[in-house]
């Protein structure tokens, strides 16, 4: 099994321990893990990851600032040749953590904005938020860090895109990652804060504007892997300067990309289901063996058409997309090849005069990157919503019973 390709790109979590309670959060993060890495080995797994050629690491958390060893770990991946990130929810950020990560050798870090302050503070169930991560990309921005921010996008914050936009150029971000908010984790506890797949008929066209917007004003407006696919958008919304197209080319887990969790779990994406996709722990495994040698991270690397099912089986598109993102597809209906989040599938069923709704039929059991399971029923493009949700709506928790 093995291969040529490597884990250029990954995602660390350091630790699951955070000072925020996000009503979004797909590792349902707050606590640290049980027998999380200690520094020590923390700085074992940067030998091999230089070792296999990676390229950048992004730290995350959790808060990845709240691990005791997490200067330790930048300056560790620095002196071995690798560029180090971090994506921050911001809430304990101070001038002086933002001097020690650029001292450090950071080299972008990520604050996460869901909103404008009333909406933000909401999704993230803490009250001054929204000032916090403003203050916080004010900080490191300070010190001459390259700034960037990353948005879910939902029900509950949709409407704010443009003005979002605005707040964060004038902070001067380099780069926006605009993404769709899962059901994976808190998430999936809160349906009816999730888009339907007709709500992407109104914002994929309105974040290819902002990405316009962001070629005059310098800013990288970039889509993650579960914003998509094929429809006309698309082509600008991946490209990397004005005048070039791309296009989504497949999940990339366990092919370029790779995700580690606290305790040393190895995965394929950082956003994947743990206990489908785990391949092996770096607390007893080397990594060059999880990689090459074990199935749960090989699955994007063998996976074809026939893997498919539902529209995606019958896509035009299907040799090249695949089904889309894996954690996504696998939120919604318990496994990959059918994912419903489409810009393109939903130009499709529109002119077809209908409509996919997505309904949650098992709630998800309450563990980190755990998910439900939701139906799709067909209905006319045309059918009334329900009852329009409010804000405290779309962060009420459905449980099990």
């Amino acid at each position: 099994m093995r291969t040529p390709q490597h884990p250029r790109y990954v995602v660390w979590e350091l630790t699951l321990a955070c000072d925020q309670p996000c009503t979004h959060c797909g590792s349902r993060a707050g606590t640290a893990r049980p027998n999380e890495l200690t520094t020590e080995k923390a700085l074992a797994v940067v030998d091999e990851l230089a070792a296999m050629k990676t390229f950048e690491v992004v730290l995350i958390g959790g808060e990845a600032y709240l691990h005791p060893g997490f200067l330790e770990v930048v300056r560790g991946l620095v002196a071995r040749g690798i560029r180090a990130s971090m994506t921050t929810g911001g809430r304990s950020v101070t001038p002086q953590l933002a001097r020690a990560v650029k001292d450090a050798g950071l080299h972008t870090v990520s604050v996460s904005v869901d909103g404008l302050e009333v909406t933000h503070d909401l999704m993230r169930a803490s009250k001054g938020s929204f000032a916090s991560a403003t203050a916080a990309l004010e900080a490191f921005h300070s010190v001459g860090l390259r700034t960037a921010a990353n948005t879910n996008f939902n029900r509950l914050n949709q409407h704010e895109a443009e003005a979002l936009y605005e707040h964060l150029r004038q902070l001067g971000i380099r780069a926006w990652q605009v993404m769709l908010t899962t059901p994976i984790g808190r998430a999936s506890d809160r349906p009816a804060m999730l888009l339907q797949p007709w709500d992407l008929l109104d914002l994929m066209p309105r974040l290819a504007a902002l990405k316009e917007r962001g070629f005059d004003d310098g800013i990288a407006v970039m889509p993650g892997n579960n914003l998509g696919y094929f429809g006309p958008e698309e082509l600008s919304l991946r490209s990397l300067q004005r005048g070039m197209t791309d296009h989504w080319l497949g999940c990339q887990a366990g092919k370029y990309v790779l995700g580690i969790e606290a305790d040393g779990a190895v995965k394929g994406c950082p956003s994947l289901q743990t206990i489908p996709y785990v391949g092996g722990s770096l607390a007893t495994q080397s990594l060059e063996t999880i990689w090459n040698e074990t199935k749960p991270l090989a699955f994007a690397r063998t996976r074809t058409v026939e893997d498919l099912w539902g529209f995606c089986r019958t896509c035009p598109f299907a040799a090249t997309c695949l089904g889309g993102c894996t954690f996504t597809a696998h939120a919604f209906f318990g496994r990959p090849g059918n994912n419903p989040f489409c810009h393109y599938r939903a130009r499709v069923m529109q002119a077809e005069g209908q409509r996919e709704r997505l309904v949650l039929a098992e709630a998800a059991p309450g563990a980190p990157f755990d998910h439900g399971r939701f139906e799709i029923v067909i209905e006319p493009f045309d059918a009334p919503d329900p009852r329009p949700p409010t804000p405290r709506d779309l962060v009420k928790v459905r449980r099990p019973e």
